[in-house]
């Protein structure tokens, strides 16, 4: 599952700083978020652990950053989501006219095909189209 969107002008401080916790701090969905055992935001490993308004929990692994190449990668830890095996990447490519970027962020994970459209769809309105909105509210778009 992969949703593309683009957002002027790029964040300066990479994906690591500023789009995955813009991503997630500016998602309406999301009442309270704090990474575990109080180490660094941007330290691969980190678990980030969040609660959603209606209460469900979730814990994100941090697998993998790069501020110069712009991307992080993140497992899926713990979720009411009927999911496994979720690992998702937001990457940023800068556009090439102008001062603007294009984010990519995509998500692979494994579940019941009965409920596949569901989460796929889920997914994509409730965190990855609601991280794109809390971007552009925050970087402007």
């Amino acid at each position: 599952m992969s949703l593309p969107s683009s957002t002027s002008p790029p964040p300066r401080s990479g994906p690591g700083c500023a789009t995955s916790t813009a991503c997630r701090d500016g998602n309406p969905l999301i009442r309270d978020s704090r990474i575990e055992d109080a180490l660094p935001a941007d330290k691969v490993s980190c678990i980030r652990n969040f609660h959603l308004q209606n209460g469900d929990n979730i814990r994100e692994q941090l697998l993998g950053l790069s501020d110069y190449d712009m991307f992080c990668t993140y497992a899926i830890l713990e979720s009411p989501m009927p999911l496994t095996d979720y690992v998702a990447t937001l990457r940023l490519t800068p556009v090439t006219e102008g001062d603007r970027c294009f984010i990519e962020w995509s998500a692979e994970f494994s579940c019941n095909p009965a409920v596949e459209d569901e989460l796929v769809t889920g997914i994509g309105t409730n965190v990855f189209q609601a991280g794109f909105d809390a971007l552009k509210r925050q970087f402007g778009g």
